[in-house]
């Protein structure tokens, strides 16, 4: 198989003491049967042996290093500036690909040529891998983004490079909703398409960050929305809003769903 006929896919991993799961990330993205694969892995110099973890793979690394940073997104944009693929993505170092997911995005943005972004459905499994749910995925767009409507789960994300050199890197002033300011900066050049598929799995656990330090997520949507003009009579603050009343509610149901298949 001629590799050089396939447009190649740049994959980053950020990672910071999570040798927990490191490993097996990793592989996910190792064993994809895509022939043109270049995969960055940037730790922020943990202290829980992810450098030996991370050096156990260095031979089919583009490139790896161990070393402090600012946090996950600028890893995320130190990788992506060593990337040289035609196609970008990140997967975080405690989430999965799935089998065949690199190859299933590649084809789909060849069948879509005016998209800028593919995105497929993501599972949701606990600490120690079981499944306890699905992502909601659903086709969104730049109006439905700058309303509030996200669902795409940036696990199952794929990007074009050229895009990325438009509208990149991402902010490093954002924590938690970094990605959702780049959709919407995508969503503003070209087409996202939702593809049902299942491509990754989002792992839920006690230290993640959507269960650690989720009420920083919205504020930071909110942000996007009044630097791009929004109004605060607008559908995403009302979500703001509804979202913040019910937190305890949805944080409590999420913590009970973590339990689910132990």
């Amino acid at each position: 198989m001629n590799a050089s006929a396939y447009p190649k896919v740049s994959i980053i991993t950020p990672s910071y003491n999570q040798a927990a799961y490191l490993a097996e990330t990793m592989r996910s993205v190792l064993e994809q049967d895509y022939p043109n694969l270049e995969y960055i892995v940037i730790d922020g110099g943990s202290s829980d042996g992810s450098a030996e973890i991370i050096r156990g793979f260095s031979q089919r690394l583009a490139y790896w290093q161990s070393q402090p940073d600012q946090g996950q997104t600028d890893a995320i944009n130190q990788g992506f500036a060593r990337a040289s693929g035609d196609i970008l993505a990140w997967l975080n170092s405690d989430d999965l690909l799935l089998p065949g997911a690199v190859s299933a995005a590649v084809r789909q943005l060849q069948a879509h040529p005016e998209a800028g972004m593919v995105y497929g459905d993501a599972l949701l499994i606990n600490a120690a891998g079981k499944k306890i749910g699905d992502f909601p995925a659903a086709q969104t767009d730049y109006r439905k983004l700058r309303r509030g409507y996200v669902h795409i789960p940036q696990q199952a994300a794929f990007f074009r490079a050229e895009l990325w050199k438009q509208v990149g890197p991402l902010d490093p002033g954002f924590y938690f909703a970094m990605d959702y300011d780049l959709w919407v900066r995508l969503a503003a050049k070209a087409p996202l398409v939702y593809v049902p598929e299942l491509w990754a799995a989002f792992r839920l656990h006690g230290d993640a960050k959507s269960i650690a330090a989720d009420d920083r997520c919205w504020p930071e949507m909110l942000r996007v929305h009044y630097r791009d003009g929004g109004k605060p009579l607008a559908p995403i603050v009302a979500k703001y809003w509804v979202r913040k009343l019910v937190a305890p509610i949805l944080m409590r149901r999420r913590k009970k769903q973590l339990t689910k298949g132990e």
